[in-house]
């Protein structure tokens, strides 16, 4: 008896240890692990659930519901496309990304839609909301309860625009109903969450949603990015007259998550006959809550191991870079999937990296505008004066050929050739950088990246004039003034700000 206890004691350890390792595989997966989420957009039935239900922040993709009530006040007849909001100096004080309209500039509802929804500005979202809701607590109280009247059971709101707040929480569950009812409430203004470019003057800005014109079939949703969440994305796509959710909630770059949101959704068009070897995971309403605060991946998403500052849009180039950041790493190592269909429809043989990699179709940007609703000459002739406005910001005289330094040091990057085209860029970049200000405020390269402003330009020239004039002093003050400055090369004020201005 007493030579079998140590074999007793072994087993015991070893069941033990299974026990363990058990319960770390059927409990929620670690902070850092994400939400995935797939659904029939018609019967709201689960196809694939993990982390559904834990309680996350939503970031951008708040702006779905923001859309929604504003949507379900036109539908319901309290204003209409045409009305027309101003913003206010709240909603000009909202962190990037946004369209940076100065206070009491007017604009329709239908083109501060448009820019909300494709540049995901935060500053249309408030406008918005103060014109829906006369202010963002009482937009906020107008979302809570219809997020309420829907059965979002784990979502909170605080904002129009998903910025940093603890109070702004939802679930991949909970933004699939969302989605559904926006698909269900508003079939009439679905255009709002597909399209694929804007022009605003000038500049064009891309959907962030990398499936719209990559993916067979993408036809909506919404992304999303701050520190908190990692990256998120509500994606939709119909084929044969079949039409899915996706949710990806906390990917880690933007391209995993359009990566992930294209596989979820190539998986369930594929179980499409197959649906009968499967087991029942029910209806997305019918998913049980977790009783959990959401995970905070700040230091995972914005920590000092990223070689630059993470933004909504972070893989803005891959395109024109030939996909050379779509590698394994960045998409969860899906390097050797390929996508397939079920029935007779031909394979689609790429890897699912290579799709979001690719440029996206060719399509036309839907032009923004300020003021009222126009059309024919008067809309030609809104869209060239809000051109001429950009053009007319730009920075001029002395000034603005001493900031030009830093970007001639930049052209190797940029390719860009002329002051023209540098300042068009930089009015871009906030695009590629969004809300990454808001939540990395204290990364320099952020913040000389969205330096495109005509003050920030002003304010970069005055500090290089400022830098110039020890060296120049001498110079002007004649022979003997002139002769202390040559041990000390007058140059190298210069060449010590570059760094500083090329980071």
């Amino acid at each position: 008896m007493h030579a079998l206890r140590p074999l007793l004691r072994k087993s015991l350890f070893n069941l033990f240890a299974a026990s363990l390792a058990c319960a770390a595989l059927l409990a929620p997966r670690a902070a850092s692990a994400e939400a995935l989420l797939l659904i029939e957009a018609d019967s709201g039935k689960v196809l694939q659930a993990d982390n559904a239900t834990i309680p996350w922040y939503p970031a951008s993709v708040t702006k779905i519901m923001t859309a929604y009530v504003t949507l379900k006040a036109v539908k319901d007849g309290r204003l209409t496309l045409d009305t027309l909001f101003t913003v206010s100096p709240t909603a000009a004080s909202q962190s990037p990304s946004k369209m940076g309209f100065r206070p009491g500039t007017q604009l329709t509802v239908d083109n501060a839609l448009k820019m909300m929804m494709v540049k995901s500005a935060n500053d249309m979202a408030v406008v918005l909301a103060e014109g829906v809701g006369g202010s963002i607590d009482g937009f906020s109280a107008i979302m809570n309860d219809t997020a309420k009247k829907l059965g979002m059971t784990q979502t909170s709101y605080v904002n129009p625009n998903g910025l940093p707040a603890d109070g702004q929480i939802t679930s991949a569950r909970d933004l699939g109903i969302l989605a559904r009812a926006f698909l269900r409430d508003l079939p009439e203004y679905e255009y709002f969450v597909h399209i694929p470019a804007i022009r605003f003057g000038k500049r064009v800005t891309g959907n962030f949603n990398k499936l719209i014109g990559r993916y067979p079939g993408a036809d909506g949703f919404k992304t999303g990015f701050i520190c908190a969440s990692g990256y998120n994305l509500v994606a939709s796509a119909t084929r044969n007259g079949r039409r899915l959710i996706a949710v990806v909630l906390g990917a880690s770059s933007g391209t995993a998550r359009a990566v992930k949101a294209a596989q979820l959704l190539e998986r369930g068009f594929a179980q499409d006959n197959l649906t009968w070897l499967r087991p029942s995971l029910g209806t997305v309403d019918n998913l049980v809550p977790v009783d959990a605060s959401p995970p905070n991946l700040r230091d995972e998403m914005c920590g000092p191991h990223r070689k630059r500052p993470a933004s909504d849009d972070d893989d803005a180039l891959i395109a024109a870079n030939g996909g050379a950041t779509g590698s394994a790493s960045a998409t969860g190592g899906e390097a050797q999937v390929t996508f397939f269909t079920a029935g007779l429809q031909p394979p689609l043989m790429m890897k699912a990296s290579e799709l979001m990699a690719s440029a996206p179709a060719a399509a036309e940007p839907v032009l923004v505008y300020t003021g009222p609703t126009r059309t024919g000459t008067a809309l030609i002739a809104a869209v060239a004066a809000d051109a001429d406005q950009q053009a007319a910001s730009k920075p001029r005289g002395k000034k603005s050929r001493v900031a030009k330094k830093p970007d001639a040091a930049d052209k190797p990057k940029d390719g860009h050739k002329d002051a023209g085209k540098d300042t068009k860029t930089a009015a871009v970049k906030p695009d590629a950088k969004s809300e990454a200000k808001s939540e990395a405020k204290s990364s320099a390269k952020g913040d000389a990246k969205t330096a495109a402003k005509p003050a920030g330009s002003k304010h970069a020239a005055t500090k290089h004039d400022a830098a110039a004039k020890p060296a120049e002093k001498p110079a002007a003050g004649g022979d003997q003034a002139a002769k202390p400055a040559k041990p000390k090369a007058a140059t190298k004020p210069a060449a010590a700000a570059k760094p500083a201005n090329n980071s």
